[in-house]
């Protein structure tokens, strides 16, 4: 079984994912940079352009069940359940920019997160019956690795559209 735990960048993925006991976690975005799996550089927005046939191919070589994979690509690639982290556009947007990213880059995906972008699109791909949404904004890490442990169990059911942050905009 493939678990993928996706969402906007600063909504918490690599930090809950870190704190998961018993799982095999893979942070698809160090898999990239260190496997070589993207296309090129892109340097306006300084990231990586994913080569998503090369990291399709090295998740199937991948044996571990269940596996945990954590990115914001994580929903474009199959899996049979997809937990997507929401947070509010303007604590996450904070978060961004704590980390360092420019201003413009932090709005953008506060934006995006706001629109649902990454929750539309994993519905598109895997449909309602394997999504899972889980609001982040104040919740410790903690918490939210023991929301997406019972995601992996099958202990909780499959929810979308129960988080709105469309006031942001």
């Amino acid at each position: 079984m493939r678990v993928a735990v996706t969402g906007t960048p600063g909504t918490g993925k690599t930090t809950a994912t870190e704190r998961l006991t018993g799982e095999t976690v893979i942070h698809l975005n160090d898999v990239i940079r260190e496997e070589g799996l993207y296309t090129e550089r892109d340097s306006e927005r300084d990231s990586l352009v994913a080569d998503f046939d090369g990291i399709e191919d090295w998740l199937d070589e991948q044996t571990t069940s269940p596996l945990v994979v954590e990115s914001h690509l994580a929903h474009h690639f199959d899996a049979d359940r997809v937990v997507v982290l929401r947070c509010h556009p303007e604590i996450m947007q904070e978060r961004l920019q704590e980390r360092g990213e420019p201003d413009a880059k932090a709005h953008e995906n506060a934006e995006a997160e706001a629109l649902d972008v990454i929750l539309a699109e994993t519905v598109d791909q895997h449909g309602e019956d394997h999504t899972y949404e889980i609001d982040t904004t104040d919740q410790n890490p903690a918490a939210v690795a023991h929301e997406i442990k019972h995601v992996i169990l099958g202990e909780r059911e499959p929810s979308v559209g129960e988080v709105n942050f469309v006031d942001f905009l």
